[in-house]
């Protein structure tokens, strides 16, 4: 099965599963706090694989990281020049 199709069958089962938790909330009553965190659940589950279905659509062509080039030339000093040393403090002070 492909990616689309799986994500599909998951859909199906969350539309189930919330179809299900309606008549089960017609048959308990739906005023408690674990009805309503229920209900929560399945709408962050049912957005979680919208999501999925649009990061995925693309997958058949996957995007490459842009390669940032990094130059063998040491850096300018002056970048330096009121850093810490790790450990050591600053250049100006002595260490502890």
């Amino acid at each position: 099965m492909s990616v689309q199709d799986e994500l599909t069958s998951v859909q199906r089962c969350l539309d189930d599963l919330y179809r299900s938790v309606g008549r089960l909330e017609q048959q308990i009553g739906g005023g408690g706090p674990d009805m309503r965190r229920v209900r929560a659940d399945i709408a962050h589950l049912r957005e979680s694989v919208a999501l999925l279905r649009e990061t995925t659509s693309g997958a058949s062509s996957p995007k490459r990281p842009e390669l940032v080039t990094i130059p063998d030339t040491p850096y300018d000093d002056s970048l330096w020049t009121d850093s810490d040393d790790e450990g050591l403090g600053a250049r100006d002070r002595h260490a502890p």
